[in-house]
């Protein structure tokens, strides 16, 4: 066993990691020392005679966790994207100790005093240093720094409980989720998904034994994709039940014991703090500021939502010919959509193949507005057989690497996501970034294509938006590197990137038949945009619902959380009716039991932040579309005050410098169909 891959710089292009040399017993051991460096490095700061300055406190304190954070970056992205037995007994382990070891930091009464001293005297800092060490008063009051030794104690062992049951949870969701992947013993149930998706179950049933079986797993939101394309009632209806009764069955998988107990533990830390709430602990630190203000927002959508989402269920009711359920729904979504504007998404699949929407598409609109260019590197190798590498070039000049990880498997958690192994950073002498991408496409069988539905294509462009924001950032220290800014901001830049989809330029460069090389008809684009606010009712109310029951959850003191399992659902309807949103044809996107990114992730009372952000999204889509839209000026502007500044500043103050204005709301209801 050795750490040093862990460790130590790697010497592949861009520090890309050196996978190949890292074994599963690494992981532990280089964490662990990776730890212990980093409380050196510290104690050597709060040692310091002299008094504190930026040069001898927040500069050593940034280059203190560089070691760590590569080895975690390396491990975060195994246990989330090809996990096993030992990473997760890993995880597991460290889980508690991880939050140990950062409130080692964060509560140590001599370097908080030292940051104190620093930010009483900053006025000859620059401007980043300057609003780096008001990020760090900040956070280390938010993290407890300025409590009592025994206050301080308790704030500790909650932390640790904490992490330990957020790991719990969401090792409990994975294995309940693999263990409830739907069985089909005849082909012909299948009927309405593609030969790619009938390939792609039959080979994820034979890699379990299933000889002569096909396997349906299940993904992390409640409507699976497969609902709008099978037409056996009966599996639809199995497939629905499969994802909704995750987390909730009884046994060791069961998650709301957990969840309620997470509960209870941030609410306990929220009041320590000084807090009513953990929601109010969240908003403090974001850009919204207050949960009312959260609330407020949600609370306009929700009745319109609510409203179209009843008349879409007339609709497909009317269709049907009977009242759907939620296994219907997206079925009959796809039948009213094809009656009204004459577009059958699951026929368009044959246009968007995912080499085509990668190169022709997600990267051809970066090249044109920043010039960025994508080189695949087979010699490179990624952390699985299925990772691509590319080498993304700006105007000629390496910039860093970018990976693909694009197909689900039993090792990689439910869902699509970006993350980063190298950070670029001018203290730390980084010049260029590493980041992935993880999306959970079926994989067909060998030599067969890879057809995107509509919304796998719509993931990729927002994933990538994700992915560009930690290539372009430039920042000089490490807290601030790609995309380190706040909760409620970071989803801006994805859903933004989201708008090239149906761009006239993009679209024509990369919706070509697979077979045929024929591109998407014109008629049908236009019946696309004709389409584009149909069935925007059900997603707005199965995302706000969502979100409302997260910040529902997160403004209970500790003592109103339940304490009962079987009330989790209650609670849910309840939230649910207070907002108009209890319509059982439309489930909210997750349901608590399997609500990963507020149990197990870093939206837990942030789940609001997606449409927080497209408030800013729809905004910027109205002015790319008034100036000009996909041009290099256009991608400059956006990269000087949005992409390119990581966490550098405050985000909204980069945003009303460039529009002259905050972004208003009118865009997201047009957009959505709520006006």
């Amino acid at each position: 066993m050795t750490t040093d891959a862990l460790l130590g710089t790697s010497d592949l292009p861009h520090q890309l990691p050196r996978f190949a040399a890292i074994d599963d017993d690494d992981y532990g051991p280089a964490i662990a020392t990776a730890m212990a460096g980093q409380l050196a490095a510290i104690a050597a700061i709060t040692a310091d005679p002299a008094a504190p300055t930026f040069a001898n406190t927040l500069v050593p304190l940034e280059r203190s966790g560089e070691q760590l954070a590569r080895v975690l970056r390396v491990f975060w992205n195994k246990a989330s994207a090809d996990a096993n037995p030992a990473v997760d007994a890993v995880r597991a382990e460290f889980a508690p100790r991880l939050a140990a070891h950062s409130d080692a930091i964060l509560l140590d009464p001599a370097l908080w005093r030292r940051i104190q001293a620093v930010h009483a005297d900053r006025s000859e800092l620059d401007a980043e240093a300057s609003y780096l060490v008001e990020r760090y008063v900040t956070e280390f009051r938010l993290a407890g720094a300025a409590l009592g030794d025994a206050e301080k104690d308790r704030l500790r062992a909650l932390n640790e409980e904490i992490s330990t049951k957020e790991t719990a949870f969401e090792l409990a969701l994975q294995a309940d989720s693999n263990d409830l992947a739907v069985v089909v013993d005849d082909v012909a149930e299948l009927d309405g998904l593609t030969a790619g998706e009938i390939s792609a179950a039959a080979a994820a049933a034979e890699a379990r034994g299933l000889t002569g079986q096909y396997l349906l797993t299940l993904v992390l939101p409640t409507a699976h994709p497969h609902l709008s394309a099978l037409t056996d009632r009966g599996l639809r209806q199995r497939l629905s039940e499969a994802q909704r009764s995750r987390g909730s069955r009884g046994g060791d998988h069961d998650t709301r014991a957990l969840a309620l107990a997470v509960l209870r533990l941030r609410a306990e830390r929220a009041r320590l703090l000084g807090f009513d709430n953990h929601a109010a602990v969240v908003t403090a630190d974001n850009t919204a500021g207050t949960p009312k203000a959260v609330r407020s927002l949600l609370e306009r959508l929700a009745a319109p939502a609510a409203r179209n989402a009843r008349l879409e269920q007339e609709a497909m009711s009317e269709q049907a010919g009977f009242a759907v359920e939620p296994w219907d729904w997206p079925f009959y979504a796809e039948k009213v959509r094809a009656a009204r504007y004459d577009v059958d998404l699951a026929a368009l699949r044959p246009w968007f193949e995912a080499e085509r929407v990668l190169r022709d598409g997600v990267f051809f609109a970066a090249e044109r507005l920043y010039g960025l260019s994508f080189a695949e590197r087979p010699d490179l190798p990624g952390y699985h057989a299925d990772v691509r590498v590319f080498e993304v070039s700006r105007d000629g000049e390496p910039i860093g690497l970018y990976l693909l990880d694009l197909y689900t498997r039993d090792s990689k958690r439910g869902g699509a996501w970006m993350s980063s192994f190298v950070t670029q950073s001018g203290l730390m002498g980084v010049d260029s970034a590493v980041v992935v991408n993880n999306l959970n496409v079926p994989k067909p069988a060998a030599g067969e294509a890879t057809l995107l539905t509509w919304d796998e294509t719509r993931t990729l462009f927002h994933e990538f938006g994700h992915a560009l924001h930690g290539l372009l950032a430039r920042a000089t220290y490490p807290k601030f590197a790609g995309t380190a800014v706040f909760r409620d901001f970071v989803e801006y830049p994805s859903q933004v990137n989201e708008m090239w989809i149906l761009w006239p330029e993009v679209l024509a460069n990369y919706a070509v038949h697979h077979q045929t090389g024929e591109p998407i008809p014109a008629d049908v684009v236009e019946r696309l945009r004709a389409a584009e606010t149909f069935n925007e009712g059900f997603a707005t109310s199965e995302y706000l619902a969502a979100a409302l029951i997260d910040l529902a959850w997160h403004e209970l003191a500790a003592a109103d959380v339940p304490t009962d399992v079987a009330d989790v659902a209650a609670f849910e309807r309840r939230a649910l009716a207070n907002a108009g949103l209890d319509n059982p044809a439309v489930p909210p996107r997750y349901s608590t039991p399997y609500f990963a990114h507020s149990f197990s992730s870093g939206y837990a009372s942030a789940y609001y932040s997606y449409i927080w952000s497209e408030v800013l999204d729809a905004d910027t889509v109205a002015w790319f579309r008034e100036n000009g839209g996909l041009t290099r000026e256009n991608g400059e502007q956006y990269l000087r005050h949005v992409i390119g500044i990581g966490g550098t500043r405050d985000p909204l103050e980069s945003y009303e410098e460039w529009h002259g204005r905050p972004a208003p709301i009118e865009p997201l209801l047009v957009r959505r169909g709520l006006v």
